[in-house]
Order: C-alpha cells, then structure tokens, then sequence
C-alpha cells in the first residue's frame, strides 16, 4: 500500500466514525431532520427488533421522534465499531459496513417537565446495530441500519 492509499483510508475511517457519531446524536438529541440527513435518498432503516418499524429512513425518524418523545434524556453509547470497506464498480473504498454495540439508557421528565433521569435511567437496552454505508458527493451515508436489540431492562422503582 502506498503512503496516498493508507491515508485515503484513514480519512474513510475517520469519516465513517464520524458518520456513526452523529447517527448518535441526532437520536439522543431528537434532530431528526439531522437524523433523515445521515441517510442516502433511498436509505432505509430497520428497529423491529427493538418493537418499532422497518421502511424509509424518514417515516421511521417520525416513529423514534414520536417513541422518544417521553424520554426527556437519552444518552446512548456505541463502541466496538468494527468498519469493512466494500467495492462498488470495481473502486474499493466506496462502501462500507459497520457493525457496533450499543448501550441506550433512557429517563422520563417529570410530570413538570424536570428531568427526572438524575434519579437513573427507566429503560435501558443494549445490542448491535448493523450499518450499511455509501459513499456519496456530500460523503458518507446510510443506506441501511438494521438495530439487533439484544436486551432489555425496565428498573423496578418501587422500593
């Protein structure tokens, strides 16, 4: 590999990070416009095993935007991100795959409004997201995110 080459992939990496960062975001943050623009025209984006929809990436941002609506905190981590460059048209580098764990603690507000997650999370999953990546004129984006929820956790508040 050349010096050019194995810096071109840096960049990729660093890009895709940056990518999967900001998927982060725009869900913890409730920017779902930021949200429908990590996705390619005919991105597509798949939580069922979560309990929600699979379809296109902007009718499933008006699911999560109306599901997390009660979580005043959201707070979610992915780590473990192992990234594969793919061919597309005989070029390397124009695809990527990208499969990450995540953990997604999420807290209520008060019935006035406060945040009530400085007491601790009310649910709280973890799995593994599974993301397709295109490289496109405006960089990286999602053509696919399956979400592989493998657990989760509602604390007992009674005590």
């Amino acid at each position: 590999m050349t010096q050019r080459v194995e810096l071109a992939a840096v960049m990729d990496r660093l890009a895709v990070d940056g990518l999967i960062t900001d998927y982060a975001v725009a869900v913890d943050d409730g920017d779902w416009t930021a949200y429908r623009n990590l996705f390619t025209p005919d991105g597509r984006a798949d939580y069922r095993s979560a309990g929600g929809i699979e379809g296109a990436a902007r009718d499933v941002a008006d699911w999560l935007a109306a599901g997390l609506r009660p979580f005043a905190v959201r707070q979610h981590l992915i780590v473990n991100r192992r990234v594969r460059f793919g061919v597309l048209d005989q070029d390397t580098g124009d695809t990527a795959r990208v499969l990450a764990d995540y953990l997604s603690p999420l807290a209520r507000a008060g019935d006035d409004g406060a945040q009530e997650g400085l007491a601790g999370p009310d649910v709280v999953c973890g799995g593994r997201y599974a993301f397709t990546l295109l490289r496109t004129d405006d960089g990286w984006r999602v053509r696919e995110l399956v979400v592989q929820e493998k657990w989760r956790r509602v604390p007992d508040r009674t005590g």
